[in-house]
């Protein structure tokens, strides 16, 4: 993780690594590190003084319609467990929930409604479905009648223990009231969330975030965000004032000398092994918290204008990856809560740790600019999150690994950190990531293009879709991505406007892009795009005026050291799996179900089946590699398009690479039903060599995905039966 030595550019410097000026005045050509931030952007909301300026600017929901697979993986929730949640989740039945309750009292009614809103509410709009923005306007009619003379509002759910309120349900919330108003310019959210806030300005410090309530004192950034969000609109100074509160009160996430007393989660090690010294550089290590709160301190930076805060979140974002991240995904080992001794990729992450991680990247994306937050964005997306579902999206599990070659009912504790039924399809289970899940696309979608301070558009992460939005002096423009990326190399961009219109247009160029080329209505540019950078063309733009981005992928191998010099193989922003073939065996959701599951009474389990996942076909390679000419190990074959847009299936992968591997014949399910862990590559194998298929990460339900490696000189190892 690089250190941030390019912060001064931040306060406003295009920094121009190379400026190359068409022969054709009209046409300027730069690579920017990140947007120049000396202008301000007259179409949309962006900081406000004394706030850090904003490089990039998010457009509002609607703004932006998904294409090809991201469209169909919307579609795909809005009619899958997402959609229909409301009829098995007994969080969304309507009777007694404190969400719909004029006093904030009810059975129901904490997180679980506005982590259902925020991707229910927000593809109802992204796919103008009138019933589901009908259903969405209930909750939001409710919320918004739901304040109180205080200036409280929602569910009221106070301690008995020191008489403070827990505010986390309403940090959700407030994201979807934001999506709501961007959508309605409904004034009545403005005025909502400013008596919301005078209120919360007035509590006392040690009732603000109390740490009582153990979820809102390590995700105080998530109400930071709002009130940012807030001030940027109506410049009421005493929501600076709120910001500092927030910050002081909630956990300290620039703290590296953290007593086990003073870290929040559930501590444990393996075989009761002292805890390192290096536990206490993080104050949390529960998965969903750390990647919720390692943003704050570079939320606050906004405020504070402190390098150190802005520094603090990318060394919490190395900490947690360090210890239990050196795994392909983009992810990390926590299982629910990072354990000290476990850190094989068979270790997993929540579906929730998912979805949070791609907003947190989204979020920090737009105050810095980093290209980095994008890339890793994508890299989670596309080889993590969609595993962690059933491909009709009716059902997902709450632990999903880079390497996992079972998906069952049973206990696999203390193999991972949870015991119950957590690796397990099942649409009534997995509480929390159950109503969280579909923020995911949603929000991606919504990050596809953004505004510019140079009254542009930039275009950050890369899928099929279209941007209309507002540029240079309030003119509209259409600008559609038509291509199947990341399976495919050439992004085909389309600008429709109703007259000439010069603005600057940005392309995002992925740090592992190294040769990339762009043309202009098929006239390759003399533009030179550099890894890491953006490509930024100024110019007079015309009806039909198309852009061809073109990213060449190229293999690229990882050597994870510290897990046993495992390796996994990358091909552009796709890591790729073992291809293991899928046996899908359906059963009863209630008898299969967590133990913290609750559904309505009439539920249809015959409706919502939930399905366990058993390999059939080997799955315990190690991989045969020439490191020196990668291009002689394998062999990339690309297939054609599914015809139902949907490409992260084994059967679907448009892309397969032939590699060459041998059976690790010790190497087996060990006696807590899971691969057995990674020991030290290279390996010695007596079995044949065998041809075998890898296919894009996220397309592999079961998955070896950090590999051994194969070796038969003298520092090849011999692998000891699994236990």
């Amino acid at each position: 993780m690089k250190k941030l030595n390019y912060l001064g550019f931040i306060a406003g410097c295009l920094f121009v690594i190379s400026c190359n000026t068409s022969k054709e005045k009209e046409l300027d050509i730069s690579i920017v590190t990140i947007p120049s931030v000396a202008s301000t952007n007259v179409n949309y909301v962006s900081n406000r003084a004394p706030l850090t300026s904003s490089p990039l600017i998010k457009l509002p929901l609607g703004a932006i319609k998904p294409g090809s697979w991201l469209k169909e993986s919307l579609q795909r929730q809005a009619d899958g467990l997402m959609g229909n949640l409301g009829e098995i989740s007994a969080w969304l039945q309507k009777e007694d929930n404190a969400w719909l309750s004029d006093d904030g009292s009810g059975a129901w009614g904490w997180e679980e409604v506005p982590y259902w809103l925020k991707g229910y509410a927000n593809t109802g709009y992204i796919l103008q479905d009138s019933s589901m923005v009908k259903e969405s306007q209930i909750w939001f009619e409710a919320a918004l009648k739901s304040q109180r003379d205080d200036g409280n509002f929602g569910p009221k759910r106070i301690s008995d223990r020191d008489y403070s309120q827990d505010f986390w349900s309403n940090m959700i919330m407030l994201y979807c009231l934001q999506s709501y108003y961007e959508v309605t310019q409904d004034e009545r959210v403005i005025d909502l969330m400013t008596n919301y806030f005078k209120y919360q300005n007035s509590v006392p410090d040690g009732k603000m975030l109390s740490g009582v309530h153990y979820w809102q004192t390590l995700r105080g950034g998530d109400n930071l965000y709002s009130v940012i969000w807030l001030y940027n609109r109506t410049g009421d100074k005493f929501l600076l004032d709120l910001a500092e509160k927030i910050h002081r009160t909630n956990a300290d996430w620039t703290k590296r000398d953290n007593t086990l007393d003073e870290i929040h989660n559930h501590k444990e090690t393996r075989d009761g092994m002292e805890f390192p010294e290096w536990y206490g550089k993080l104050v949390d290590w529960h998965n969903v918290n750390v990647v919720q709160g390692f943003r704050e301190p570079a939320q606050y930076y906004q405020l504070s204008k402190n390098k150190k805060d802005l520094q603090a979140t990318y060394d919490n974002f190395k900490i947690i990856r360090d210890y239990f991240g050196q795994v392909p995904g983009g992810m990390f080992g926590a299982d629910e809560n990072a354990r000290p001794g476990y850190s094989d990729p068979r270790q997993g992450v929540e579906t929730c740790g998912m979805v949070e991680q791609m907003n947190s990247d989204e979020h920090l994306l737009r105050i810095t600019g980093d290209i980095f937050w994008a890339d890793h964005a994508e890299e989670v997306a596309f080889n993590t999150y969609p595993a962690a579902l059933m491909p009709d999206f009716r059902s997902l599990r709450y632990i999903t690994s880079p390497n996992m070659v079972m998906n069952d009912d049973q206990d696999h504790s203390p193999g991972i950190a949870n015991s119950g039924p957590f690796l397990m399809m099942n649409p009534f289970s997995s509480r929390c990531c159950q109503h969280n899940h579909g923020q995911g696309w949603a929000y991606f979608t919504e990050n596809l293009f953004m505004a510019t301070p140079d009254n542009g558009l930039a275009a950050v992460l890369y899928a099929a879709g279209s941007v209309t939005a507002k540029v240079n002096a309030g003119k509209e423009v259409r600008i559609t991505n038509a291509s199947n990326y990341p399976f495919t190399e050439n992004l085909d961009f389309t600008i429709n406007t109703k007259e000439t219109v010069k603005f600057p247009l940005y392309f995002r160029i992925p740090a592992w892009a190294k040769n990339a080329s762009v043309a202009l209505n098929g006239k390759e540019l003399d533009a030179n795009p550099s890894a890491n950078t953006y490509l930024r063309i100024n110019r007079e733009w015309n009806d039909g005026d198309k852009i061809t981005l073109t990213l060449p992928k190229e293999l690229s191998l990882r050597t994870w050291e510290a897990n046993n010099n495992s390796v996994s193989l990358d091909y552009g922003p796709l890591t790729f799996s073992l291809k293991i073939d899928e046996e899908y065996i359906k059963e009863d959701s209630a008898e299969t179900a967590i133990w913290d599951s609750k559904w309505q009474k009439n539920a249809d389990v015959e409706k919502w089946p939930s399905f366990e996942i058993h390999p059939a076909s080997p799955w315990n390679y190690g991989l045969i590699l020439d490191k020196n000419n990668l291009e002689d190990s394998f062999t990339i074959e690309t297939k054609s398009w599914p015809e139902d847009d949907y490409p992260f299936t084994v059967e679907a992968a448009p892309i397969v690479i032939k590699a060459k591997g041998k059976r690790i014949t010790q190497w087996t399910i060990d006696q807590y039903g899971l691969a057995g862990e990674l020991q030290p590559s290279p390996v010695k194998s007596e079995e044949p060599s065998e041809t075998i298929e890898l296919i894009p990460m996220g397309a592999a339900r079961l998955r070896i995905s950090a590999f051994p490696v194969i070796g038969d000189d003298d520092n090849a190892t011999v692998w000891n039966p699994t236990k």
